[in-house]
């Protein structure tokens, strides 16, 4: 029989997951089994008075999967048209025909890639769904690939003849491939948990702090690649106050008398009354409009771009560096909107873009950022901070300045983010020999109109990030702290930094009140807990619960337990480390591993999800380490600094050693079973270390450096990240860096079996980079593979491309480590 699932062999929406459930459970091997009736909930007749059958009506489809949410619930009973009914062992019902529609549902675990034949006998119309997706088969026989984890499985009858005589059977592919019937609540976390659960994407709270507003998003098989978005203001009770409902608004701000909300909707700005609920057209035709604030209860300063016109010429002739970049034509500047007349005037002119940094309404000011040059031909390239008198038009510069990141006003004077090299050097902390990282934010107050400047951050260890004023002056700043993200309070008068109790690892987003006790409404997760939006009390320094996801998307879900893990490397610097541990790990027995790194510029966070989900390798068996090597930001400015001009010297050592050491902890690990895997840096440092351990049984690196001089030249921003990397190195005055750390250059000396991953569209690093080192590991007849992702750029967005790239990942160390080829060959050995 031939057999196409979209579920499977189409658009491979593989559940994923790993860590052994103890259950009393039934298992199958290579001959057909019936499967346990007791461990099959069985539930109707739903609406048995119904006259036609969803499959006798046009919309049988429709009918079906708008039923199948309420039977994937985790209830007992269900009613349906003021009928309740119970869900029941299977083995206990004693029928004929029964009217309406029926179901049965039981949950399947695996504990490796399982294959096999599902056949149904006694169904003569009927729907399967496993995991929510609909199986395509004959009449009454599924063929099933199942992945390591928890799946349910849902099967819909339409039309039974003897329900005594129903029966389902499971037939192996192999003997090797078993699934277990579980009566479990408990499941392992899946891959669609992380990626389709409701988060919320964006909020903001009113200047009064009684209203807010969420932008949740949600995927699902329904819409695969497209989000589902809910927009709703609701009040300091959380009650929902009015949902968006003919479209997605954005850039979304508050009148500063909280009359009023503005939005941008399909190029038009719109005006909410928060008290009533009508809406006003305040202007039209904004497209390229964005970062909208209100200057004055009446004016609104916003930045407005403009693209090149398109250009159908044969050739492109370029004029800069920049002009690789698609937008690096594209001209911005600064508009100021009258509310009451709709009359914009343009505040910046003249052919370099301007960028609109904060308003001082209260002096009459407005703070704005420019290039001193178009298409400027350096690696550090000048900003200039400027300043423009509303009434007079007047414009004062307060400097040029190079590392500048975003500036904001402390009432007279202004606070700058930039890297320890602004303004020759005021925030070093560090010996006069050491070059600095500039990607190690340092913030600074600017005074006597940009004259002078004071470093508030030098003794500071963790690395500014975003940066918002109150109306006091003081700063809330979300920095990156070790591998944590959280929120701090600069106290401008005392000058000192106050951590904020947000009870979470990773502050995400943040929005703040303006009254005199202020609010701040911000969303975030821990390692181990999903997405929480929280309420904090700045004055009580105490956060309180709004909104969970756990409940939502992660109820009865088991969660891989994290253990910190930090070790001291041959030069006496601790090194920060976690380790994650798959739930039920029989420790008596020895299990692979994954060591996970990146070693560029920023430490690998501690978020409960992302592109790289660790609580789904430890899932599927893995136990995984995270690993922080040196050069980092947010461990101090030295430890940073160790990053330029090292490209892996430092990382790959910490590396190889905390891998040691992280043996010698874990004695359950197999070392013969290690696999690693990093991305960017982390793909350049998998490369490398390829070229100068063993100690890996299994490399991934996923858009991977392979060539420095290549990735200088071509990556988009590839000389503007090498101008710190390699600072004041070239390939004509330092040869030797350029060569001597490129992996390609040493591609004889690998010896450990490497897939390559790249988006074929990638601009940052461009994906000639896996060619060249797999040209090179194919010409040396090593053990490499190369997966090419259409159309995808530097990251993995779309949902369908983002499954098959999480399973290509854990089929390839399935293969390598566990001795399990067969998800890798079932996805690839066709090609």
């Amino acid at each position: 029989m031939k057999f196409s699932s979209p579920w499977y062999k189409q658009n491979k929406l593989l559940k994923q997951a790993a860590s052994i459930i103890t259950l009393g459970s039934l298992s199958f091997t290579v001959n057909a089994a019936a499967l346990d009736k007791s461990k099959i909930q069985f539930i109707g007749p739903l609406a048995e008075d119904m006259q036609l059958k969803p499959f006798q009506t046009p919309h049988g489809n429709a009918i079906v999967n708008n039923l199948l949410p309420q039977l994937q619930a985790n209830s007992a009973s269900l009613s349906v048209f003021g009928k309740k009914q119970s869900w029941q062992p299977f083995n206990k019902i004693n029928a004929l025909t029964l009217g309406g529609l029926q179901a049965l549902k039981f949950n399947i675990e695996t504990t490796r890639f399982s294959q096999g034949t599902l056949t149904l006998k006694g169904l003569e119309q009927g729907q399967l769904f496993i995991n929510g997706e609909l199986q395509k088969g004959d009449k009454s026989s599924y063929k099933l690939a199942l992945t390591n984890g928890s799946h349910t499985a849902i099967l819909v009858a339409q039309q039974v003849a003897n329900w005594n005589e129903v029966s389902l059977d499971f037939v192996p592919k192999t003997d090797i491939d078993k699934i277990t019937l579980s009566t479990s609540q408990q499941k392992r976390l899946s891959a669609k948990q992380l990626f389709d659960a409701p988060t919320i994407s964006s909020l903001t709270i009113a200047p009064n702090a009684k209203q807010y507003i969420t932008v949740t998003r949600t995927y699902s098989d329904k819409t695969a690649n497209q989000a589902t978005t809910i927009t709703e203001l609701k009040n300091d009770n959380n009650e929902t106050l009015y949902r968006f409902e003919s479209g997605q608004p954005s850039n979304i701000i508050w009148s500063p008398d909280n009359q009023y909300l503005v939005y941008l909707l399909n190029g038009e700005l719109k005006q909410l009354n928060r008290n009533n609920f009508s809406i006003k057209t305040l202007a039209e035709d904004l497209e390229g409009a964005s970062n909208f604030t209100f200057y004055n209860t009446n004016s609104i300063v916003f930045s407005w771009s403009k693209s090149a016109d398109e250009n159908h010429s044969l050739t492109k002739h370029y004029k800069g560096l920049q002009d690789r970049w698609s937008y690096a034509r594209t001209k911005s500047h600064v508009y100021m909107l009258d509310t009451k007349s709709s009359l914009i005037k343009a505040l910046s002119q003249g052919p370099i873009s301007y960028s609109l940094e904060d308003i001082n309404s209260n002096r009459g000011k407005v703070l704005m950022s420019h290039s001193v040059m178009a298409m400027q031909a350096s690696t550090h390239p000048e900003t200039e901070l400027v300043e423009l008198d509303i009434k007079s038009n007047k414009l004062s510069s307060l400097g040029k300045f190079k590392t500048f990141n975003q500036a904001k006003y402390a009432n007279k004077d202004v606070y700058v983010v930039a890297g320890p090299d602004f303004k020759n050097g005021a925030g070093r902390a560090l010996p006069k020999n050491m070059l600095a990282n500039n990607y190690d934010g340092q913030l600074y107050l600017l005074t006597d109109n940009g004259k002078n400047v004071k470093a508030l951050s030098k003794q500071f260890n963790s690395a500014i990030g975003q940066l918002h004023v109150l109306d006091n002056g003081d700063a809330l700043i979300k920095v990156t702290e070790q591998d944590t993200q959280p929120l701090y309070l600069f106290d401008l008068s005392k000058q000192r930094f106050k951590k904020l109790n947000t009870g979470l690892d990773i502050v995400e987003q943040f929005s703040y009140s303006h009254d005199r006790n202020t609010e701040v409404l911000l969303s975030g997760t821990t390692a181990s807990s999903p997405q929480q939006l929280k309420r904090l009390n700045i004055s009580k320094n105490k956060s309180e619960l709004v909104w969970d996801s756990k409940p939502l998307a992660y109820t009865n879900t088991q969660i891989p337990s994290l253990e910190e893990f930090n070790f001291t490397n041959k030069d006496g610097v601790e090194i920060t480390g976690r380790v994650y541990i798959p739930s039920n790990l029989d420790k008596s027995k020895k299990h692979p591993a994954l060591v996970y790194y990146y070693g560029g510029t920023s430490p690998v966070t501690r978020g409960f999800t992302g592109r790289y989900p660790f609580n789904l390798w430890a899932a599927n068996g893995y136990v995984v380490y995270v690993v922080q090597p040196t050069g980092a930001t947010g461990f101090g400015q030295k430890f940073s600094a160790q990053h330029v001009n090292a490209w892996g010297d430092y990382t790959a050592n910490d590396i190889i050693e905390g891998t040691h050491a992280f043996l010698n902890k874990y004695p359950y690990v197999d070392s013969n079973k290690v696999g690693n895997l990093g991305a960017s840096y982390g793909g350049f440092m998998t490369m490398l270390l390829a070229t100068k351990t063993d100690i890996f049984s299994a490399s991934i690196a996923h858009a991977g450096i392979s060539n420095l001089t290549s990735y200088w030249g071509e990556g988009w921003w590839g000389y503007l990240y090498s101008g710190e990397a390699s600072k004041n190195s070239f390939p004509w005055n330092n040869t030797k860096l350029y060569s001597d750390h490129s992996p390609v250059f040493h591609a004889d000396k690998v010896t450990t079996p490497m897939l390559l991953l790249h988006g074929d569209s990638d601009t940052n690093v461009p994906v000639g980079e896996s060619l060249t080192m797999y040209t090179a590991l194919k010409l040396l007849n090593k053990d490499v593979e190369l997966i090419e992702y259409k159309g995808a750029n530097h990251q993995i967005f779309a949902r369908d491309k983002r499954f098959d790239w999480w399973n290509t990942m854990l089929a390839y160390f399935d293969k390598k480590l566990k001795d399990e080829p067969q998800w890798w060959d079932s996805m690839y050995s066709k090609d």
